[in-house]
């Protein structure tokens, strides 16, 4: 069994829809394989609920729902869920409450971050949220979403959790850490994003020196890169064109 990681959704703005078709991932993965899948997690800006995008989403709710596994999301900065207390939160068995979209074929739901889930037996810590670099920055404070950036007790409560649980399979983010996202600026002939100050990244940059794993996956840049750390001994995976099938076997990026 085997759980496929994506990058940026973004309620398929960019044609995204089509790296994720259940045509397309049989064509990467083979029959046998995409029927292994049991869960598919995008890494952040999805974008589902997104305001008076009704139509094109109910579109897109009827492609997905012929893939047979459900869609979990982590919290970009793109995410219209972030904050909302309206959306009922239910327990899967994975290990902590998700929020839901959407509960009927196909199931969608969001992620906590901040909180350490059980899936297909990895343990992932799931982390979140990025700075918007399509804001104005002319106006002070602007952001998508308040809650794009974590609060302090939501820090805090992290730290908390980290001195007690620190060593995992996988970690998912939507940005990575701060000193890889300028790697992966810096290797980049045509720089797509401004190396900005990410209060996100430089929180995540912190994280990742608190903890061990075999691999941290992200999407957030719009790149399909991977990065490895030595001083660390782990990878860095950016998606966004392209997926990441986890099994028992391995990983595979397509």
């Amino acid at each position: 069994m085997s759980i496929i990681l994506s990058g940026d959704f973004h309620i398929n703005a960019d044609k995204e829809l089509f790296t994720i078709l259940k045509t397309e991932l049989i064509k990467k993965y083979g029959k046998d394989k995409f029927d292994g899948i049991r869960y598919h997690i995008i890494l952040g800006d999805a974008g589902f609920l997104w305001p008076d995008n009704a139509l094109s989403e109910m579109y897109i709710f009827n492609t997905l729902k012929e893939r047979p596994f459900p869609i979990l999301c982590v919290f970009g900065n793109h995410d219209p869920v972030l904050g909302r207390n309206d959306l009922q939160e239910i327990d899967i068995g994975i290990g902590e409450k998700v929020i839901v979209v959407k509960n009927e074929n196909p199931f969608i739901a969001y992620l906590k971050r901040g909180k350490i889930f059980n899936i297909e037996g990895k343990k992932l810590l799931v982390l979140g949220g990025a700075l918007s670099i399509d804001k104005d920055f002319r106006i002070p404070n602007f952001s998508w979403w308040k809650e794009e950036y974590w609060s302090k007790s939501e820090e805090k409560l992290l730290f908390k959790l980290l001195k007690k649980e620190n060593c995992f399979d996988y970690i998912l983010s939507h940005t990575g850490p701060s000193r890889v996202n300028e790697n992966i600026f810096a290797s980049r002939k045509r720089k797509l994003f401004p190396p900005i100050f990410d209060e996100v990244a430089a929180f995540n940059e912190k994280v990742d020196g608190l903890i061990t794993c075999k691999q941290w996956f992200c999407g957030h840049l719009h790149v399909d890169k991977h990065y490895y750390c030595k001083n660390f001994m782990r990878g860095y995976q950016y998606l966004y064109r392209k997926t990441t099938l986890i099994s028992d076997d391995g990983i595979e990026v397509l």
